[in-house]
């Protein structure tokens, strides 16, 4: 046989494209059937978490990613059917404020191009961005079906859509109200209170003075926000706070204005708060919305949906963003001796999610799901047990979001999305819902109807995507195969966002929850603990670790690093680790191969196993058992660790320095021999590692002898019983000790490498590893540096004597001795009578141990 030929230098930059192109020319990312019923009936399902369509991967995507990569991998490798179903998302608010941009920046508006242009430029920036993400995710070594793959806005998704939302309407949980929503004045649109993130700011507390109409006092009011009073209709207090007893249905007249309003009372007022009486302004606070509710109070909007105030407020003010409104009302109520005093104050303010800009209670016409009781099936589905979250700790905050929860705000004043199907007759005033476009009034047969619009909130697509891709509502094939899915591989932060809503939507609709398990990854931090953002300059792109390091190196050392429930702190040195061990398994691989030169490969039943032999292959079948368990429970940093403990040292550094023995024999059965179960091992290893680095194995894999067409597709090793020899690993086990503690001893003598000295085993004659020493002395003094090595079946009790292991206690002593080689070392013959009474205490205290472990043991 001719020897198979690498290159000498590891570089992953000359295979992996052509590699990703071998799996994708001949669809092994498709779902395959199996002759095994049981798997054949047992799919594994993923679909991908969709990222926006015109954002860049950063290196979370990169660990979510490739953890569900590992997935898709493993059990591909099972033989179950295997689906990894890719897609992106419209992203709405995200992808509408790019375009905006972009268009700015030519000078031109969206109002100025129309919806129905603004649309059709939208769509083509979404295709530039589209192409980005995919070569990617296809960069990384991502094994999704892309024939399968699906975008939030494509015909099939918008069915799905229009179907929900006119079923829900159906069933009375979606309506339309005029309520006060979370305003965007940048973006100019309504957002959900999820959509709201909240951050402490320091800002001040105003204390005003507000007169009573009749003349017979003042009011004192605290707030934060005085231009909102030209919204006030009322001030509340405790109706149990004796200081306001008498002023309760008084009137008080507004500042600044000629306007009055009533004291009324209200439970809701914090007495111990400032001076325990609330401004009341229904239409630009949550809480004061309630109030006015329970007391009928007026509701004044003082806002235009830019943000700056309108016809509502005195004329000097209108047309003001509400900073600048903000100084000039203080300046005013001061002049007015309104004023009574400004104190410093944190406080926490909303800003939207997408472009920070501080939110605005805003009271508009908006469409919204009813949610208690679609949150009502979502805990149940948690507590029956159709749910698991890895780290179980997630649960709690799955919990606490579908507790309490509030009605969802799903319409968006936006163009780019799905636009809700809802439309308006003129001539009757009916309003029409409908799943299908429309183009006539149902009610009068008229034809001047027109379109709600606004469109969804992105989320309202998202919550459907593990049903909707698989081709719901029509029952296709792929839908009733492949849903529910398997696991989901996710980031906490969108726990309630995305995660609760696809179960709540999936009960809803199709009473099961969508997908078994749910995977919260950690956060991948820099060294130094910080999340990674362009404002600290410290994030990794995940295309330059590939470009620099190979998308193997990059996603076994995240792996690696991925503890199930904790952040990863990484830096860009970090891949080096990834990269040296792919770069182990080259040149182990490139010397295994090479020594195929002039070797004839062996039938299993031309040869026996030996003890080294054996041993290797029961850790071999050990990792396979552990990596199964591993995987299978979520724990991918374990099973990481185990292929590497394996290939590094168990494989390389052990069994492939033990079969050079044989491997550089003059009898060629005795090479054969060697390079058939290298080779054997070789190739079920690759398939061991192929779900963690999966270039590199399919490189070397497709060039074995005798191996299968690909490794992608072939059998993922299993533990079997056959293959477990516990009492020869044991034996190996001490050969290791013993080396190991020869090595050990050398070291702390600083005895170098490159100076052989001679060595002597001395152990009881009923040893369970004395033959296995015996039989492997050429290994021993080849790894231990021995100039010579005796190897005696006696206790040999010698001043100097160390005691290496004490696994074997009724067969206690293994001893190597280096006195006589010690004592002749010239820098050490000034210090040989310290170092025999060192030694011979040593040996002292080692037996009282020792007889005292057999003391224990009987």
């Amino acid at each position: 046989m001719n020897a198979v030929e690498l290159d000498k230098v590891f570089n992953p930059g000359d295979f992996e494209d052509r590699i990703y192109k071998y799996w994708m020319d001949n669809d092994l990312f498709s779902p395959k059937g199996s002759d095994d019923p049981e798997k054949n009936n047992n799919p594994f399902t993923i679909v991908i978490p969709p990222p926006n369509v015109t954002g860049v991967l950063h290196m979370g995507h990169g660990l979510n990613n490739v953890l569900q990569d590992i997935l898709i991998r493993y059990y591909r490798m099972t033989g179950r059917p295997t689906l990894w179903l890719p897609g992106t998302d419209h992203a709405g608010i995200a992808t509408q404020n790019i375009v905006e941009k972009k268009l700015k920046a030519k000078g031109i508006a969206r109002l100025d191009l129309g919806r129905e242009k603004f649309v059709e430029e939208t769509w083509r920036v979404k295709d530039e961005h589209h192409s980005i993400i995919t070569k990617q995710l296809q960069k990384m070594g991502a094994s999704c079906d892309w024939n399968r793959e699906r975008f939030t806005l494509d015909e099939g998704l918008s069915k799905a859509v229009r179907d929900v939302f006119v079923t829900l309407y159906e069933r009375k949980l979606i309506y339309k109200g005029k309520y006060l929503v979370n305003w965007c004045t940048s973006c100019g649109t309504a957002l959900s209170d999820d959509e709201v993130e909240h951050s402490e700011e320091s800002g001040s507390l105003y204390h005003l003075s507000y007169p009573l109409a009749d003349g017979s006092g003042i009011i004192e009011i605290a707030t934060t926000r005085p231009e909102t009073m030209f919204g006030d209709t009322a001030i509340a207090v405790h109706p149990g706070d004796g200081r306001y007893t008498d002023l309760i249905g008084k009137e008080v007249l507004l500042p600044l204005t000629t306007r009055k309003f009533k004291i009324i009372a209200d439970s809701y007022v914090d007495r111990d708060f400032g001076s325990g009486a609330l401004k009341i302004t229904p239409g630009h606070d949550p809480n004061d919305w309630e109030i006015g509710n329970r007391h009928n109070l007026e509701r004044i909007n003082i806002l235009s949906e830019d943000g700056t105030l309108n016809s509502n407020v005195p004329e000097k003010y209108r047309g003001m963003n509400c900073s600048d409104a903000r100084k000039l009302v203080v300046k005013d109520l001061e002049q007015n001796g309104v004023l009574i005093n400004r104190q410093d104050h944190n406080h926490q303010v909303g800003h939207c999610y997408r472009c920070h800009t501080v939110i605005e209670p805003y009271m508009s016409e908006q469409w919204f799901v009813s949610m208690s009781g679609m949150a009502e099936k979502a805990l149940k589905t948690l507590d029956n047990d159709r749910i698991r979250f890895y780290p179980k700790k997630w649960e709690n905050t799955y919990k606490h979001w579908l507790t309490g929860i509030r009605d969802w705000c799903i319409s968006r004043q936006l163009w780019w999305g799905h636009r809700i199907p809802v439309w308006y007759c003129s001539d009757c005033d009916e309003m029409i819902v409908s799943k299908t476009d429309i183009s006539e009034c149902s009610k009068c047969g008229g034809t001047n109807i027109k379109q709600d619009e606004d469109v969804l909130d992105t989320w309202f697509s998202s919550w459907l995507w593990p049903f909707s891709t698989l081709g719901w509502p029509d029952k296709t094939d792929d839908f009733n195969k492949f849903f529910p899915t398997s696991t989901l591989v996710t980031g906490y932060d969108i726990i309630f966002f995305w995660v609760a809503r696809m179960i709540m939507a999936s009960e809803e609709f199709l009473d099961t929850a969508p997908f078994r398990d749910i995977y919260i990854t950690g956060l991948v931090r820099d060294r130094k603990g910080r999340k990674m953002s362009k404002s600290l300059g410290n994030g990794l792109d995940p295309l330059e670790i590939v470009e620099e390091f190979g998308a193997d190196a990059m996603k076994f050392t995240l792996v690696f690093l991925a503890a199930q429930g904790q952040d990863i702190l990484i830096d860009k040195d970090a891949f080096k680790f990834g990269s040296k061990f792919a770069n182990k398994i080259w040149n182990a691989t490139r010397y295994m191969l090479m020594n195929l030169k002039d070797r004839n490969l062996l039938a299993d039943s031309e040869y026996e196993l030996e003890d080294a032999d054996k041993w290797i292959y029961h850790k071999i079948n050990s990792a396979a058992g552990i990596v199964k368990s591993s995987i299978e429970s979520y724990r991918f940093n374990d099973a990481a660790q185990i292929v590497y403990e394996f290939f590094w040292n168990d494989l390389c550094d052990w069994y492939l320095e033990a079969s050079k023995l044989n491997l550089y024999s003059d009898d060629e059965y005795k090479k054969n021999r060697a390079i058939t179960i290298l080779i054997n091992l070789l190739e079920e290893s690759l398939r061991l590692l192929h779900p963690f680095l999966s270039f590199i194995t399919e490189e070397i894999y497709q060039k074995l002898p005798n191996s299968r067409e690909n490794i992608i597709t072939a059998p993922y090793p299993e533990r079997v019983d056959s293959r477990n020899y516990p009492e020869v690993a044991e034996k190996f086990e001490l050969l290791q000790d013993l080396i190991r503690g020869i090595r050990t001893i050398r070291s702390e003598f600083t005895i170098t490498p490159e100076r052989k000295i001679p060595i002597t085993v001395s152990m009881d004659e009923d040893f369970i590893a004395a033959d296995l020493f015996v039989e492997y002395s050429t290994l021993i003094k080849s790894l231990t540096r021995a100039s010579d090595l005796t190897i005696k079946k006696e206790n040999l009790i010698l001043p100097g004597v160390f005691l290496s292991r004490e696994k074997d206690l009724k067969l206690l002593s293994i001893s190597v001795i280096l006195l006589i080689f010690l004592l002749r070392l010239p820098s050490l013959k000034k210090r040989r009578k310290k170092i025999i009474s060192f030694l011979r205490l040593l040996k002292i205290s080692l037996k009282i141990v020792s007889f005292w472990i057999m003391l224990r043991m009987k």
